[in-house]
């Protein structure tokens, strides 16, 4: 493992030294007592990961030559903004990633020093003002200090998985342990029959007209309004759009977004909704479920399947553990699950699901059990482990990663990282991270990048480990960034950012703006330090969104004059000018803005725009999904 250095280097988030460092006093609510049980995996390594922070320099920096401070190193916090609505200091919150209120796309409040979330989300919190859910509005930077509402005109990008409701907190302390069980019936469902005809050409339509603007329901309908009309030379058409279904007065998430070669499906409160890529014509009934949507994979399978979690009731103590498998180019459904608690405090409040390979992997609070996702035949069970190492989050996708947390509210408590096969949950490696820090957040799983913060000294750190499992790198750059997350109260939701993207030697990070327009920093992983920048074409913020063919797709919001627009960046070579690829209409600029949160996607040259709350107003229909193309 390696081992953090007493020198530390240049810069405010210095990458690791040669010498353990003293590390500090968490500040963690303790876990409640767990019964003993012999270790399920091999004992973590020893020693600790990076050091612990340093003292915090002086205002305007140290004197070229001095020391500088290393790992994790304290930020100045952003001055305490006034207090507001949508302040909401908890029990639960952790700093975060997303520091003090950022005027621009995603409205997150800045970027390290925030109560950041878990899936980022504030998991899921409405967007304007509702009871905690998916899109829920900034959170304060750190305990204590209040937070300040966004602007009302400002869209904010957050996190993908709706999964949390207003009583969860409360309801978390009064479950008991029950026992595993998961039903893997085939449970297909031949009723379910597409209603229109699959255009068998996917390319945006020759209409200036939107088609099919719908309700959200698959239903379709008359064009009600034609957001394409003053549309101007260069502009990209509104190919469709959809508006939302009735919600609750208290709104509704929406979570999740989904494009295959020819459908975009979109979850929203109690359904999952299906059109054409090209035209927007309804290609499958709505899957309508018995209770809201409460969680969804974020990725889907390679034959394109996705599962979805949804609510066992509507009371305050009903729980996020019914399980459906749904196939996005038909609507069909598969095979049906029902996930049980785990032990004392380990419940099915809040679930998060993720998906690497074949293996659906559903996290509680303080275990996880991974099922095959084509039949939901149970695998294997992470459960407590080692010396009360709890595991509390997981990200999928090229690799299963599980974060865990040890020995809380002891002398030695700490997070740790690890490797699963995702087949049969053996460990390939354990990483330890010093006491003090929280493993918040997963920006990649291959490369491996995680975002830790301290509460204690109010400090963040940007990782990057080996496929090995040990330290290659941390952020070394002083800056402020500003991807998109929100806060999770019951799970950590650790892929729950939007605006960050990595490719195997790169990490693209936007900058905080306060004013005017942003920067995307590209980030060495072999070194942390900055290979390059480029300010965002617009006087408004830019967000990476993918690395595409050898260049960084980003989104850059927009403004009152001017829709948004997607650029691509040149990764390599010397120039990195944004060059435009699609340019939003203004006659939406106000749609695009409007989303408190959304979800984006650049596929097959159209521009995918859902918002992932509805407010349940009754003033006016809300928009659900947009899609631009030339």
């Amino acid at each position: 493992m390696t081992q953090p250095p007493n020198e530390p280097p240049h810069g405010g988030f210095g990458a690791p030294q040669d010498q353990p460092q003293q590390p500090q006093q968490p500040q963690q609510p303790p876990q409640a007592p767990q019964p003993q049980a012999a270790p399920q995996e091999a004992a973590p390594p020893q020693g600790g990961g990076f050091g612990a922070p340093q003292a915090p320099p002086p205002p305007q920096g140290p004197p070229s030559g001095a020391p500088q401070p290393g790992y994790g190193y304290p930020q100045q916090p952003p001055a305490a903004p006034q207090p507001g609505p949508y302040a909401q200091p908890g029990p639960y919150a952790q700093p975060g990633p997303y520091g003090a209120p950022q005027p621009g796309p995603y409205g997150q409040p800045g970027p390290y020093g925030q109560l950041g979330g878990p899936h980022g989300q504030p998991q899921q919190s409405g967007p304007y003002a509702q009871p905690q859910g998916y899109g829920y509005p900034p959170q304060p930077p750190f305990p204590g200090t209040p937070g300040t509402p966004p602007p009302g005109s400002g869209s904010r990008l957050k996190g993908k998985t709706a999964l949390v409701v207003g009583a969860a907190v409360a309801a978390l302390l009064v479950i008991g342990g029950t026992v595993f069980a998961v039903t893997g019936s085939s449970g297909g469902d031949d009723d379910k029959k597409p209603v229109a005809e699959k255009s068998d050409d996917p390319k945006p339509t020759a209409s200036d007209s939107p088609v099919n603007p719908g309700d959200g329901s698959g239903a379709g309908g008359a064009d009600s309004e034609n957001l394409n009309e003053g549309r101007q030379a260069g502009e990209a058409k509104v190919l469709w759009y959809k508006e939302g279904p009735d919600a609750p007065a208290d709104g509704a998430d929406a979570p999740g977004m989904w494009i295959t070669d020819k459908t975009a499906v979109k979850a929203v409160y109690k359904q999952l909704v299906a059109y054409n890529v090209g035209d927007g014509a309804p290609t499958w009934d709505p899957v309508t479920f018995p209770q809201k949507i409460c969680g969804v994979t974020p990725q889907k399978t390679s034959d394109d399947k996705i599962v979805v979690a949804y609510m066992n009731g509507t009371s305050d103590r009903a729980k996020c553990n019914l399980l459906q498998q749904i196939d996005l180019n038909t609507g069909q459904k598969g095979w049906t699950g029902e996930v049980g608690d785990g032990a004392l405090f380990d419940s099915t409040l809040q679930i998060e699901l993720t998906v690497s390979g074949n293996t659906l992997m559903v996290g509680r609070s303080q275990s996880g059990t991974a099922y095959d996702v084509r039949t939901g035949k149970k695998l294997f069970d992470k459960k407590r482990y080692g010396s009360a190492c709890f595991p509390g989050g997981f990200a999928g996708g090229a690799r299963l990663i599980a974060v865990a947390s040890c020995a809380a509210a002891q002398a030695n408590e700490h997070d740790e990282v690890q490797e699963l096969d995702p087949v049969t949950g053996k460990v390939k490696w354990t990483q330890k991270f010093d006491k003090g820090w929280t493993v918040s957040r997963v920006y990649s799983v291959d490369p491996l990048i995680v975002y830790s913060t301290n509460e204690d000294k109010k400090a963040w750190n940007i990782s990057t480990l080996t496929p090995a499992g040990t330290f290659r790198s941390q952020v070394r750059i002083d800056e402020s960034f500003a991807p998109g997350c929100g806060l999770a109260i019951l799970a950590r939701d650790l892929q729950g950012c939007e605006g960050v993207a990595a490719d195997a030697n790169t990490l693209y990070l936007p900058t905080e703006a306060t004013s005017g327009p942003n920067e995307i920093v590209a980030v060495d992983l072999s070194t942390g330090k900055e290979k390059w920048r480029v300010k965002s074409p617009a006087d408004e913020s830019m967000l990476p969104v993918k690395v595409e063919g050898g260049k960084l797709i980003a989104y850059v919001e927009p403004s009152y004059n001017a829709g948004g627009r997607i650029v691509s960046i040149a990764t390599g070579g010397s120039g990195h000018t944004p060059a435009k690829l699609l340019q939003n209409p203004q006659g939406t600029a106000q749609i695009e803005s409007g989303f408190f949160s959304k979800d984006i996607d650049w596929v097959d040259g159209r521009f995918y725009l859902s918002t992932t709350r509805l407010s349940g107003s009754d003033d006016a229909k809300e928009k659900l999904m947009l899609a631009y193309g030339k």
